[in-house]
Formats: C-alpha cells, sequence, structure tokens
C-alpha cells in the first residue's frame, strides 16, 4: 500500500488554475474544493471549473463536495470528469444510495466527516466507500493549523477499515504538512490532502515528492499496516 498525495486547488493561483494544475503533475490527485456558502462560509467554484480542469490536466480529480443537498448535485461532478467524489455525510439524505449512485457513474465514492462527526454510528456504511475523509481542521478555509485531536479518530477508522477487512482509503485533510503527515500516516491515513504545504513551496513538484517521501517512511513503521 503506497501513500497517495493529492495537492489541494484552493490553495493555488485561481487565475492560473491550468498552469497550477499541470504544476502538481506528479500527484495522484488533485483535489478540488467545491464550497457553497451555505454548508461553508466560503464559496469556491463548481461544475464548469470542475470541466475545465478536467480538460487541462492528466491527474484525475478528487472532488471534495462541502456543499448542501450533496444528493442532487454530486453526480453532476462525476459527469464533470471527476475521479473521486466526496459528500460530507453531516448534509447528506441518503448518503448509501448517493455512494451506490457516484459508483454507478463511474466515480470513486467517498465519505467526509467534519471534525466533530464521530466515525461509530456509521461503520456499516463502510463497504459501500471507497474512501473516507477525516477533516483535520474545520471546512470552509485553507492554511488553517492541524488537529492533533483528530488523531484518535484517524486510529478507531483504521481499526474499523481493518475489522471489516475493507479495501478502504482513509483521506486526512487540512494542516496537512512535512511537520504533520508523518503522525497522520502513523495513526492510518494513506492519501493526504495538502494545500499551502504544496502550492506555497517554491518547487511544487519538490513539494509533492518530499510529502510522499515522508509519509512512505512513516507507513512502513506504522503498526497498523504490518500487524493485519
Amino acid at each position: 500500500m503506497a501513500p497517495q498525495i493529492s495537492p489541494s486547488i484552493l490553495s493555488a493561483d485561481f487565475a492560473r488554475l491550468a498552469e497550477e494544475a499541470k504544476a502538481v503533475e506528479g500527484a495522484d490527485w488533485l483535489h478540488v474544493d467545491v464550497m457553497d456558502n451555505h454548508f461553508v462560509p466560503n464559496l469556491t467554484l463548481g461544475v464548469p471549473v470542475v470541466e475545465s480542469l478536467a480538460k487541462a490536466t492528466d491527474t484525475p480529480l478528487d472532488c471534495h463536495l462541502m456543499i448542501e443537498a450533496p444528493d442532487r448535485w454530486a453526480p453532476q461532478y462525476v459527469e464533470a470528469g471527476a475521479g473521486s467524489v466526496t459528500f460530507h455525510v453531516e448534509a447528506a439524505t441518503a448518503p448509501v444510495r448517493l455512494a451506490r449512485e457516484i459508483r454507478a457513474k463511474g466515480a470513486r465514492a467517498s465519505m467526509a466527516l467534519r471534525p466533530a462527526t464521530p466515525i461509530e454510528p456509521y461503520e456499516d456504511l463502510l463497504p459501500e466507500l471507497d474512501m473516507l475523509l477525516i477533516m483535520t481542521v474545520e471546512p470552509g478555509f485553507g492554511g488553517q493549523a492541524f488537529l492533533d485531536i483528530m488523531l484518535p479518530k484517524i486510529r478507531r477508522t483504521r481499526e474499523l477499515i481493518s475489522k471489516h477487512g475493507l479495501e478502504l482509503w482513509l483521506q486526512v485533510d487540512g494542516g496537512v504538512s512535512a511537520s504533520t503527515i508523518e503522525r497522520c500516516a502513523e495513526a492510518g491515513a494513506d492519501v493526504f490532502v495538502a494545500g499551502s504545504a504544496v502550492y506555497g513551496a517554491s518547487d511544487t513538484a519538490g513539494a509533492v515528492r518530499a510529502l510522499r517521501k515522508q509519509a512512505e517512511t512513516a507507513m512502513a513503521k506504522a503498526s497498523w499496516l504490518h500487524d493485519h
């Protein structure tokens, strides 16, 4: 199991999105934050920009929908070209039906949890998902400080994934950087969203490689990967 790095376009220069997407083509995914100013107090981009990005880069798009009514909107992001679509369980009306619809349209289905949302009530939903996203900051804005108190939740989530023998990716998003990525990997994450840690670096491609190497080193020593 290899770590995956998903640079967040939220931290890029919005006037140069196509170039900014190309600058991280060594990454596994391009993380696209969609915010509607309702579910979170910020407004970013929507379906037309995702369509344009999908044409501008060969890196698959990982769309994180921080929006109300994802049951209605999420399928459109698959049609726009996203390879993975993440909806927030706090906003979804019928998460299982939505995950199945995303998968049926040909993308990976992912469910996100805000920091205060526990994983345990959703244990039975895990087989319906391809990825689970643990937010390590409050969703809505880039550049926030990593919340260490999320590490136990990452561990508990990884234990549930192992318990059910699932091939489920565990993503972390928020404050992931050179100083936090190893703790996330050690706790059980294997997909890492990094915004300012990549786009704030003078060498974006180099930042992706460095983060990947750190995650690989931490995962090589991680008990969750070797005890099962």
